[in-house]
C-alpha cells in the first residue's frame, strides 16, 4: 500500500470494494470491507487520491474520508460506465472508478458539505407532499365524477368538491361521502404542512445573499432561487453559462432528483429509432399534401387540393406511401 496513488470506492450499504492504483496504472490490492471497517482502513492508508461515484451518500463517505487527510473526488456515474472492462461488479466498478478518476481531463462532482446538502432536504420533501396532494385531489375529483359531481383541475377548485360533500342535494351515497371526506381532510393536512415548508423557505431566501441576489433576476421568485442556491453545482464546476444551461436542461432543479426534464426526453425520442420512423412518416405525407396543394388543376376539380383527408371518386384508389414503427407500408386514402 506504500505505492499506491489512487483508490477506487465502490460505494455499497454494508460491504464495499476498494481498489487501489499505483502511479503508472497498475493493481496495488483489491480489498472488500465492511462498513464498521472502512473509516479505520482509510485511517491507516497513505495520504491518496480517493475516488467514488456521486450516487448516494457519496457525500457523506467524502467528508468522512476527507477529514482523514485524504484528496477525495466524485465522478458521475454516466463517466464511469465507459471504464467497466468485464461484467458488472464490486470489484470492476472500483476498478473503473479508479481509472477514470486517473484521466486528466476528467469532471468532478464537487462535495456538499452538511449545510448544503441538507438545505435540499426540504425541497425533496415539499415536492413528496405536492405529488401527494396532487394524486390525493385527483382520487377525489374521479371518485365524485362517477356519481355527476365535476370539479376542474389544481387545488384552487377543492372547496367545490368540499362544498359537494355538505350540499344534501349532491345525490352523493353516504359511504362515498365518508370516503371523500377522509381524502379531503388528508389533502389540508398536506396543504398546511407544504405551507409550513415554503415559509422556511421564503426565510431562509430572506437570510442568503446569493438567494436575494437570484431573485433580482425577472422570473426568478424564493422557490427557484432557494433552490437553486441549494441544489445547483458550483459556478466554478461550469465553463461558461452556456454548460450550465445545458445541465439545467436535463435536470428538474425544483426537487434536486437526477430527473430527464421533458425536453431531454423529447430529443431522446427524436434520436431512437421509433421517433425517427415516425417523423419520416410525418414528413412523407406533408410532401404529399404540399404537392396536391400545388397542383389545384391536377385532380380532384379545379382548385381543389387533393390530399391525404380527402375522400370521393376521384380519391379512390390512390395510394401513400407511410413508415410506422420502421416498416414501409401501403396505405389507401
Amino acid at each position: 500500500m506504500e505505492n499506491v496513488s489512487i483508490i477506487g470506492l465502490d460505494l455499497a450499504k454494508n460491504v464495499f470494494q476498494v481498489h487501489g492504483a499505483r502511479s503508472d496504472g497498475s493493481v496495488a490490492f483489491r480489498r472488500k470491507l465492511s462498513r464498521a471497517k472502512l473509516l479505520s482502513f482509510f485511517a491507516a492508508a497513505p495520504k491518496c487520491l480517493v475516488a467514488m461515484e456521486a450516487c448516494a451518500s457519496a457525500h457523506h463517505w467524502a467528508r468522512q474520508i476527507g477529514e482523514l487527510g485524504h484528496e477525495v473526488r466524485l465522478i458521475a456515474p454516466i463517466y464511469v460506465k465507459p471504464f467497466v472492462k468485464r461484467n458488472k461488479n464490486d470489484a470492476a466498478d472500483a476498478e473503473a472508478i479508479a481509472e477514470a478518476a486517473s484521466r486528466p481531463t476528467m469532471r468532478f462532482v464537487a462535495v456538499k458539505s452538511v449545510e448544503k446538502q441538507a438545505a435540499g432536504v426540504a425541497f425533496k420533501t415539499r415536492d413528496l407532499l405536492v405529488r401527494q396532494r396532487t394524486q390525493t385531489i385527483n382520487a377525489v375529483r374521479g371518485h365524485m365524477a362517477e356519481y355527476g359531481v365535476v370539479a376542474p383541475n389544481g387545488p384552487v377548485h377543492v372547496e367545490r368538491l368540499i362544498e359537494a360533500t355538505q350540499d344534501p342535494q349532491s345525490g352523493l351515497p353516504s359511504s362515498i361521502l365518508d370516503v371523500c371526506r377522509l381524502l379531503l381532510d388528508h389533502i389540508a393536512a398536506l396543504s398546511e404542512q407544504i405551507a409550513l415548508l415554503e415559509r422556511e423557505l421564503r426565510e431562509r431566501a430572506r437570510a442568503d445573499d446569493t438567494a436575494k441576489r437570484l431573485m433580482s433576476i425577472p422570473g426568478i421568485g424564493v422557490i427557484c432561487a432557494t433552490a437553486m442556491e441549494a441544489l445547483a453545482a458550483p459556478p466554478e464546476s461550469f465553463a461558461k453559462g452556456r454548460d450550465f444551461a445545458a445541465w439545467l436542461a436535463g435536470r428538474h432543479v425544483e426537487d434536486g432528483a437526477a430527473r430527464s426534464s421533458p425536453v431531454a426526453r423529447q430529443r431522446r425520442h427524436r434520436s431512437s429509432s421509433m421517433g425517427r420512423a415516425k417523423g419520416r412518416a410525418r414528413g412523407i405525407l406533408a410532401r404529399a399534401n404540399d404537392e396536391e396543394e400545388a397542383a389545384p388543376g391536377r385532380r380532384g376539380g379545379s382548385g381543389k387540393p387533393h390530399g391525404a383527408d380527402r375522400l370521393g371518386i376521384d380519391g379512390q384508389g390512390r395510394r401513400l406511401s407511410s413508415f410506422k414503427s420502421g416498416r414501409r407500408l401501403r396505405r389507401s386514402v
